[in-house]
């Protein structure tokens, strides 16, 4: 009888324990704060641009590139990333630009500084699905 007592115990506890754990877990997602730059986007559309950014350069593959714009036309911006190395990015009536308010193509100028997600073109180009405007950074 000693010992049934024992092996209950242990289960309950194990139980709680195990309860605890993953209550714990989902607890401390729910308080993750947002990645900085990203604020304005829910949950999901975080996720999904994190997903995004592990993934560039395929043809038709999501991706995604972050620098300073440095020329642009009707239909397409160029990206100039911290590295030195330029992306042309064509957008379209239907990519979203984000700011703090919702943007247009006429928000896009040169120098200001972009993180762009989106398709890549067979070459090298970017098809945008969205265009975040970031603030300048303190050089």
């Amino acid at each position: 009888m000693k010992n049934k007592n024992v092996v209950i115990t242990v289960v309950i506890a194990l139980i709680i324990g195990a309860g605890g754990f993953f209550g714990g877990i989902e607890y401390q997602k729910s308080k993750t704060p947002a990645p900085r730059g990203f604020g304005n986007m829910s949950a999901e559309q975080r996720t999904q641009f994190g997903a995004r950014a592990g993934r560039s350069g395929v043809p038709g593959g999501d991706a995604f590139s972050s620098g300073q714009i440095i020329s642009k036309d009707d239909k397409s911006i160029t990206v100039k990333d911290q590295n030195g190395s330029t992306k042309i990015v064509y957008f379209s009536d239907s990519t979203q630009i984000n700011k703090a308010d919702k943007g247009t193509t006429n928000d896009l100028s040169i120098g200001q500084n972009v993180t762009v997600s989106g398709k890549s073109n067979s070459d090298g180009s970017l098809a945008a699905d969205s265009i975040q405007i970031r603030p300048a950074q303190n050089q």
